[in-house]
């Protein structure tokens, strides 16, 4: 932390401790805290796979490049995460124990292998390991004929120290990822309890290295970079966009290691042997006292779903939001008025049906959307592919840069050129990662625009776990501007200004300080200013210094951040008056609402874009202004609500610390439940 700015890496890290301390809070349902463990392993992951992966290129190519913020070099950055993520994975390693000890008292939970001691159990375990593992494995001896092997990233294996009759100490590697399919194998007469496969295997080493006594058999992990970029190198040899991005994908399975976690047990030699063979320095080596992938847990939860339903939420149902009709289409009623949903309280199906009807309307003359993130059986793409099939035009920006997602988006564009409609793969440079949607509508007097403009993916399985916003209306002007924005798309282009909507990367960092400085002019003049943002993180060095600006001169500010978060609130003389608080719960805080102003001049949007210089600067992201007083006072609502929050909220403090928020117990308020 560097006065009343933060690193943006540590601050993630801080993020991900919120993330684990769900897992340890008595307050969130037994089962739920396996999940929350789960997903801190899975946030790690990709944090080292991207960030690190990042900070490592950064060291290799531009050593003296320092942060905007707290002026750290990139080895300071990863020395400072590495120390960080090593108290972490302690603070992980006794919550996953004390987790797994509460659910032995339900009977259910993972057994070591050395403590069956029944003969017929361990019979039964030796014959499931010949017939179903043993046939699935890939051993070896490392050696001049066979070298070590390529280690596929977040791959287990087992690592064998090996003495042969005649003293001579060599090392064995086990890959078994073929024998992951089922990671809980249940014992006869074990009701409940379970053993890894891993552990199996482990402990019939010697049926598979007769040859050699084993001293040790720890297993490790290797993570590797996943930093991939195009650039104009990346285009030689192709002709096509899609053909690039499926070899840059193939690329990402080979890039350098960057972590090795092992299990306790490898003796020094072999560790540095280790390193050695995959380039790694001894602080990329991280020791885990719990299972190096937990995976394993999703599995156990399926069980404990069966037998103890107890320990887990609550089912919650979306609402039929009380702005749709059932028996009336959905063009006329958009046509009426505008329409708000948020999810996971409400429903999506007003969308889906929306897209649905317009896909066998014959007064639709075309559908144009944006695609980012979709679900794998998406119904969104299926409507669009029965749109396309039907004559109508459609034209879809597919983000075949989606991390980690790229395999899919690049199924369904095939899907979708095949069908007949027009994709357009993102733009040069830049992301799309606007959530846009635009019917045409014909009718014998004019064309009209049917508009949705979101703040999550087109993702009907992530709609039932993130919190987002959507708009639906037939607001003419917005419906033109964002026809815009898609004319500029097929020409490979982005639209430089717009009268109602904010479009990054051209207007929508300017519009955001016009009217943050509105704000500020009306503090100077000792009136009332406000200002209030909720999204994922807050990265830009330029928000955070007009923020700062705003605080002096006297505007209130009030954040709801989840993630990352560079500005520090409450330093005295730069942001007194800024408040943040973090909200991490049962579904995952998605939606992005600006607020500017108080009373009858208070505007409102909700957005594509968090607050980072990424989307600011170096992504289409589209932001809407809600017209509607209706709509306007129900965002509002739910923006104060969080700010009480009392149950899962965290409050940032001016030392760079987070601290619950400390509430009425006879009043408590968890507002993801109550929004419910």
């Amino acid at each position: 932390m560097n006065g009343y700015k933060e690193n943006r890496e540590l601050s993630w890290l801080k993020f991900n401790d919120r993330v684990l301390m769900q897992a340890k809070d008595s307050r969130v349902p037994l089962a739920e805290r396996l999940s929350f463990i789960q997903i801190y392993q899975s946030n790690l992951d990709e944090f080292f796979m991207v960030r690190i992966g990042s900070l490592v290129d950064q060291i290799l190519f531009y050593p003296t490049t320092r942060d905007n913020k707290t002026n750290m070099t990139g080895l300071e950055q990863m020395r400072a995460c590495f120390k960080k993520i090593n108290y972490l994975n302690k603070k992980k390693d006794n919550i996953y124990g004390n987790v797994m000890g509460e659910l032995e008292k339900f009977g259910i939970g993972i057994v070591n292998y050395t403590d069956i001691k029944n003969k017929e159990n361990r019979k039964y375990l030796e014959s499931y390991f010949k017939r179903e593992v043993l046939p699935l494995i890939s051993p070896q001896v490392v050696s001049k004929r066979q070298p070590f092997p390529f280690l596929n990233n977040r791959e287990l294996y087992i690592v064998v120290q090996l003495e042969s009759k005649k003293g001579n100490r060599k090392m064995g590697v086990v890959s078994y990822a073929n024998a992951m399919s089922e990671r809980l194998i249940t014992v006869p007469g074990m009701q409940g309890e379970f053993v890894l496969v891993e552990d199996i295997i482990m402990n019939n080493l010697n049926k598979i290295f007769s040859k050699y006594t084993i001293k040790n058999a720890p297993f490790i992990r290797v993570t590797r970079s996943a930093d991939i970029e195009e650039d104009d190198h990346s285009l030689v040899g192709h002709d096509d966009y899609r053909e690039m991005m499926e070899t840059l994908i193939k690329q990402r399975r080979k890039l350098l290691p960057i972590r090795m976690e092992m299990s306790p047990g490898l003796e020094e030699l072999e560790v540095l042997m280790l390193m050695n063979f995959l380039n790694l320095k001894k602080n990329q080596v991280f020791v885990s006292h719990s299972p190096l992938d937990l995976k394993f847990l999703s599995e156990l939860r399926e069980n404990l779903k069966m037998v103890h339903p107890e320990l887990f939420y609550k089912t919650l149902y979306p609402k039929n939001s009380p702005m749709v009709a059932n028996a009336v289409p959905m063009i006329k009623q958009i046509q009426k008025h505008d329409i708000f949903l948020a999810y996971p309280f409400d429903s999506m199906s007003p969308f889906l049906r929306l897209l649905d009807e317009a896909a066998v309307d014959s007064k639709v003359a075309s559908i144009k959307m944006t695609l980012y993130r979709v679900a794998k059986n998406s119904k969104v793409v299926k409507s669009l592919i029965t749109a396309a099939e039907n004559g109508k035009e459609v034209v879809v920006l597919v983000e075949l840069r989606a991390r980690f997602d790229e395999e899919n988006n690049i199924g369904w564009s095939k899907r979708l050129e095949e069908a007949g409609a027009r994709v357009i793969y993102g733009l040069e440079g830049l992301k799309v990662h606007s959530k846009l949607c635009l019917i045409t509508y014909k009718t014998d007097e004019k064309v009209e625009f049917i508009s949705q403009v979101g703040t999550g993916n087109y993702n009907e399985n992530t709609a039932k776990q993130y919190t987002d916003m959507a708009l639906m209306t037939s607001n003419q002007e917005i419906g033109a501007e964002i026809n815009d924005v898609f004319n500029h798309f097929c020409l490979g282009e982005t639209v430089q200004d717009t009268h109602h909507l904010m479009v990054a990367p051209n207007c929508m960092l300017t519009k955001i300080f016009e009217l943050i400085d509105e704000q500020i002019a009306l503090a100077k003049e000792g009136k009332e200013a406000y200002v209030g943002f909720k999204c994922n993180s807050v990265t830009s060095r330029k928000m955070i210094d007009k923020l700062v600006e705003a605080s002096q001169a006297g505007v209130k500010i009030e954040m709801v951040v989840r993630g990352i978060c560079c500005i520090i609130p409450g330093v005295e003389g730069y942001t007194d008056n800024i408040r943040v608080i973090s909200i991490v719960g049962r579904y995952l805080e998605h939606s992005r609402i600006y607020i500017f102003g108080l009373g009858e001049s208070q505007r409102v949007y909700i957005s594509s874009a968090y607050l980072m210089t990424r989307n600011l600067e170096k992504r289409v992201e589209v932001a809407t202004p809600i017209f509607d007083e209706e709509i306007k006072k129900i965002i509002i609502y739910m923006f104060n609500t969080m700010l009480k929050d009392n149950v899962k909220a965290m409050e940032l403090r001016s030392n760079g610390t987070y601290k619950r928020v400390k509430g009425n117990k006879k009043e408590p308020l968890n507002s993801q439940e109550f929004f419910f």
